[in-house]
């Protein structure tokens, strides 16, 4: 059985440095909504097109060194998911924080979970 290679790196880069990331969760809201309407089938009669989100759930390892971040106001991030191999790089532009908190565990370090919102998603 032949080994398999998977997605490269994962970087977010706040203010000019590279934060270490363990895992990153994109989801994408297309802002459509269902039209409701009172009819005979009871069914719905289309959607409405609104406004397409963002929404990037990032866990990140704290470094006992190094100047630490201000999780509760990061403006104007970069998140970059590179596969490594050539293929095409998604970059979620113009992030900012919504949601910070922490996780301590026994064993293994400790881990800084942010809720992102991307202003724009690149495909480079």
């Amino acid at each position: 059985m032949a080994l398999k290679e998977y997605v490269g790196s994962i970087s977010l880069e706040v203010d000019g440095v590279e934060v270490e990331v363990a895992t990153v969760s994109p989801k994408t809201n297309t802002g459509r909504r269902p039209v409701k309407t009172m009819n005979r089938l009871r069914n719905i009669a289309g959607f409405s097109r609104g406004i397409k989100t963002y929404d990037l759930r990032v866990t990140a390892v704290i470094p006992i060194e190094g100047s630490p971040l201000d999780w509760d106001n990061i403006e104007g991030a970069k998140l970059t998911i590179d596969p490594g191999d050539g293929g095409q790089r998604v970059s979620y532009l113009d992030c900012f924080s919504t949601d910070v908190g922490e996780e301590y565990q026994a064993e293994g370090e400790a881990r800084r979970d942010i809720s992102l919102v991307a202003v724009r998603k690149v495909t480079e």
